[in-house]
């Protein structure tokens, strides 16, 4: 963690602000203990479980708050996200809510739940070729052409803000945590924690977990040079992003202790692991905390630990494929 050198776009006034207007929109998720999970890890844990959030996923939270902040015009012109998946059903979603427009831009390798629901709940989605051309690109010329506010699935600080009100929850619930882990990707759920955390148990360290095959944000933390990677294969979809963003990279090195990667076959087990032992459904990126706290369980021995679970939204068939 490294002290900022100009002033950060986010702040934890930013984090109460969005969770005042989620209140009575987004789920108060649970969180769940399993004594089995302790033994295992020597550590007191908690599992802050977005995967009952609703769209299955904490994505909700960023994207109703950022469009709740939109001002009349911006309305009615409609706004564009391009995600895997659980940003598209989190814009959808507040879009419908809030009577805004929503096109959607997703690769045509998305998990097929994820776009059905995507559609299901209004949205227009736009597929793409991912290794023919990129999605913030072309986002960004759709979004160009048509007038249309682009709210990015990480990038941008109202979508941070709102993310961070998962850990906000979870230390008003459960008191001072030593460790957090958080899965990342874009690091907009992992910096809002963050700075959460540094706000509501100073002595308590985020850690970060992305996947191995992924592994842009662990190399950019160490390096402090922004680092990327490109269409990345790993199981966590939720995961591919190509690199921090200019909002998230800062914050990640103004507020996170440390970033860990976990190979496809630790996520996986980690995955099955809460599916069996504590009878929650969860994704492979949604179990990357888990899996690095699994990793790591000897460091965390006779600590308290919060595990932020970020989605739920299991493609089956894919799973299937994988058990076999």
């Amino acid at each position: 963690m490294n002290a900022p050198v100009q002033p950060l776009p986010v702040s934890y006034a930013d984090v109460e602000a969005a969770a005042v207007r989620l209140a009575g929109h987004a789920h108060r998720t649970p969180v769940l203990t399993s004594r089995t999970v302790n033994a295992r890890t020597g550590a007191e844990v908690f599992f802050k479980c977005e995967n009952f959030q609703r769209i299955g996923a904490f994505k909700f939270r960023g994207a109703y708050n950022a469009l709740a902040q939109l001002g009349p015009e911006e309305r009615r012109r409609g706004v564009l996200a391009f995600s895997s998946g659980n940003h598209a059903q989190a814009i959808a979603l507040a879009g419908r809510l809030l009577g805004i427009g929503t096109t959607i831009v997703m690769p045509d390798d998305a998990p097929p739940v994820k776009v059905a629901a995507t559609r299901g709940y209004g949205a227009e989605v736009v597929t793409y070729d991912k290794h023919a051309t990129t999605r913030e690109a072309l986002g960004a010329k759709i979004a160009a052409e048509r007038g249309l506010t682009l709210i990015p699935p990480y990038d941008h600080p109202h979508v941070v803000a709102g993310q961070g009100t998962a850990a906000k929850e979870l230390f008003e619930e459960v008191g001072t945590l030593d460790d957090l882990f958080v899965p990342c990707g874009g690091a907009g759920l992992l910096s809002g924690c963050a700075i959460a955390a540094a706000h509501l148990a100073p002595g308590c360290r985020t850690i970060g977990v992305e996947p191995a095959a992924a592994d842009d944000a662990t190399r950019s933390f160490r390096t402090k040079t922004l680092q990327t990677v490109h269409n990345p294969e790993t199981i966590a979809d939720g995961a591919r992003t190509p690199s921090l963003g200019r909002i998230t990279f800062p914050l990640v090195l103004a507020y996170v202790h440390d970033l860990r990667t976990v190979d496809e076959r630790e996520l996986a087990a980690a995955m099955f692991y809460l599916w069996e032992r504590m009878k929650i459904v969860v994704e492979p990126t949604g179990a990357l905390g888990a899996a690095g706290l699994f990793q790591g369980a000897a460091g965390c021995a006779g600590r308290r630990v919060g595990v932020v679970i970020s989605g739920g939204n299991v493609d089956l068939q894919a799973m299937a494929r994988l058990l076999a």
